[in-house]
């Protein structure tokens, strides 16, 4: 009896046991596979490039992963997603935009700003931007982090956790340009990132992760409109202090240096125009706020609600010296930014010995520092453009130290009263000669007497054809005339005159003489006395054609000049040398918008290349030889592109559109031209090296 009870206790215990195990087994499906797939099924999609409207829930208990402070680039960064090609490329991926909700509708992250937007085209349209996740390097995700008065931390935590490649935050980077109020006073405070880089304004020593975060300026439309041309020397107030929303502290010890020294402007709010931010007072004296740093010297930058506001970037874009009396202040992109020759950085507890110590500085310097501030305004932090592709620019030289900027190129602005040679080459050996590169369309003929006669300058080491013509194949070897020395032909893919100042592999030499295929009057004499010129110069265009440009006091602006005239300031690469530096430089350097317009208009490249020069040498061309004709006899006038009745304009359209995107006017008219010492006297031919150089 007791062996049968005993024997019914274990069939039932067993089947609870099976019982059990079953629905462990469902339970354990269902959380392995279940959930998993409909996490999968609300991810965002990563294929559509364009900003989208699909809306996505935040689950409420979506786990939420800290923020890492101890990150660094070498333990928060996986460089092995990123490419290690020599060129320093890397490529970034951008989220498609969608709607991120909580559990009862309501928006995340509210309307996406017009300056994120702005941030995201920027990157879609740089080199660096790619469309597949899997050869990206850098994340930057689709949620609007700019300002943080304009999201719930919590919810736009677990959004970014939603991200697909999110991988708490490794490898992506946010930006944040309003951060947290006082006392936080740092960026994204209230935000779970994880293992992300902060793109952000308004560090302290205590919050910036170095060698990991970025930090970027803060974007103001009113800042970008200030007068830049307003003279230094014409400033009226010495020191302005920039904020009314101070601590009563620096109040009061402004006020008493105030009333010790009649050398300082302490702005307040004035009490009869509350409903005016715009508007600030000194006195009886009401000023609209963004206008109070033109007239002023030095403006006085202290601790306000945030660690550091947006006077800074008005101080900058008006040349008003900032002191920054803030402690432990990260600046903008100060790892490449040398603020020192532009900011004074001040303790905040000494302000008392402030204008003994600012009055002894003297008025150069002024002038220096405040030139450089607008330049640095002008050049990284004037618009969200410039913000974006600096801050992506130092994500590449951290990437790619090989390819870093050296420091005169992040703080050297370009002074037209000194010359800088890009080459640091003293003196051209001798043994070198030139590499001669010809750009060619169709015209055959024109093309083979061309080779045939610059085949016998002593110095030319290498002819290289440009051939420019995808619809017709370049004749046959056995057509092409003999040469002395190597004749390559290189096929582009596109017809643009950009091509012929492209670096190519085949050009050895240093030296290259750029010809077009109807420059059929230049003489051996002419081309050597000009390679010997050239090799005293390196780092100018050494030529033949030479052009300059007028001011035209009718429409204020500038003229392309191809009269004859006692000066010149570019030499046409239709016949010149130059050093094929300048060839890296213009496809890797010079501004796209530059190539662009060369390419689109089938014009003006050698214009641009003048500018290129002169930019970077603060230099003008050298002519050498007498000669100014350089029209082809033989060639149709419809073959010819100066011709065209609108060519003309188009050139001068090209130097007024290149003055405004290098910021001035770079080309320099000089006049003086190369001749041989001999080439004037009255003596025997056999004395003289250079026989054959005509008059016109």
């Amino acid at each position: 009896m007791h062996i049968h009870l005993l024997c019914c206790r274990l069939i039932r215990h067993r089947k609870f046991i099976y019982v059990s195990f079953f629905f462990s087994f469902i339970l354990s499906l269902i959380y392995v596979i279940i959930i998993p797939l409909i996490f999968k099924f609300l991810q965002v999609s990563t294929t559509n490039k364009s900003f989208s409207t699909q809306q996505y829930i935040v689950p409420r208990d979506y786990p939420v992963f800290k923020t890492i402070t101890y990150c660094s680039f070498y333990n928060c960064f996986n460089i092995y997603k990123c490419s290690h090609k020599l060129d320093g490329s890397f490529k970034v991926y951008v989220y498609p935009a969608a709607k991120y909700v909580d559990h009862v509708g309501i928006s995340v992250g509210g309307k996406m700003s017009r300056e994120y937007q702005s941030i995201l085209n920027t990157i879609i349209n740089s080199h660096y931007y790619t469309n597949k996740p899997a050869e990206a390097c850098v994340f930057i995700p689709s949620i609007d982090t700019l300002n943080q008065n304009q999201y719930r931390a919590k919810e736009t935590s677990q959004a970014l956790g939603m991200l697909p490649y999110w991988n708490e935050g490794l490898n992506h980077i946010i930006f944040n340009m309003v951060p947290a109020n006082a006392p936080e006073s740092k960026t994204l405070s209230d935000l779970s990132i994880g293992k992300a880089i902060v793109a952000g304004f308004g560090f302290n020593t205590w919050t910036y992760r170095p060698s990991f975060d970025i930090s970027i300026g803060i974007y103001s439309k009113k800042a970008s409109q200030l007068s830049i041309n307003y003279r230094f020397t014409y400033r009226s107030i010495f020191i302005t202090t920039t904020q009314t929303n101070l601590h009563p502290v620096f109040m009061a010890q402004l006020k008493y240096i105030e009333q010790g020294k009649n050398l300082l402007r302490v702005l307040e709010k004035c009490s009869n125009t509350i409903n005016n931010r715009s508007l600030v007072c000194y006195g009886n004296n009401t000023y609209d706020y963004p206008n109070i740093f033109i007239d002023s010297t030095y403006c006085l930058i202290l601790p306000g609600s945030r660690q550091i506001d947006i006077s800074l970037m008005y101080a900058l874009a008006s040349g008003c010296i900032p002191i920054v009396a803030i402690n432990d202040v990260v600046l903008p992109f100060f790892e490449v930014i040398d603020w020192k020759r532009a900011v004074i950085l001040w303790n905040e507890n000494e302000l008392h010995t402030l204008i003994d110590n600012i009055s002894g500085i003297p008025l150069d310097r002024r002038k220096e520092m405040s030139a450089q501030c607008q330049w640095l305004y002008y050049t990284y932090l004037s618009s969200l453009q410039k913000i974006t592709m600096t801050t992506l620019k130092i994500m590449s030289q951290r990437l790619h130290p090989h390819t870093a900027n050296f420091y005169e190129d992040w703080n050297m602005r370009p002074n037209p009263d000194s010359a800088r040679n890009p080459l640091f080459l003293p003196y051209m050996s001798d043994s070198f000669g030139f590499t001669a590169v010809i750009l060619t369309y169709d015209r055959i003929d024109s093309l083979f007497k061309l080779i045939d006669m610059v085949k016998g300058a002593p110095s030319l080491e290498k002819i290289i054809i440009v051939w420019n013509n995808q619809y017709k194949s370049p004749p046959h070897f056995s057509a092409w005339p003999k040469t002395r020395v190597p004749l390559k032909i290189v096929k582009t893919s596109a017809n643009k005159l950009s091509n012929r100042f492209y670096p190519y592999k085949e050009i050895e030499t240093e030296a290259v003489l750029s010809l077009d295929d109807d420059i059929l009057m230049l003489t051996i004499d002419e081309i050597e006395f000009g390679f010997k010129v050239w090799r005293e110069f390196s780092d100018q265009i050494v030529g033949f054609p030479s052009r300059t440009h007028v001011w035209n006091n009718k429409t204020n602006s500038w003229k392309y000049e191809s009269e004859w005239r006692n000066e010149i300031s570019m030499i046409l690469t239709g016949a010149a040398f130059y050093h094929k530096y300048w060839n890296h430089a213009y496809t890797y350097i010079m501004p796209n918008k530059v190539k662009k317009m060369v390419d689109d208009q089938m014009n003006c490249e050698d214009i641009a290349m003048n500018f290129l020069v002169s930019n970077t040498t603060n230099k003008g061309p050298i002519k050498v030889t007498p000669k100014k004709k350089f029209k082809c006899p033989q060639c149709k006038n419809t073959e010819m592109l100066s011709v065209d009745e609108g060519h003309m304009a188009v050139r001068t359209s090209c130097i007024n559109k290149f003055t405004k995107i290098f910021g001035r006017m770079p080309l320099k008219a000089v006049e003086y031209r190369a001749d041989p010492v001999l080439y004037r006297d009255i003596l025997p031919k056999k004395l003289k090296r250079y026989n054959n150089i005509g008059d016109l």
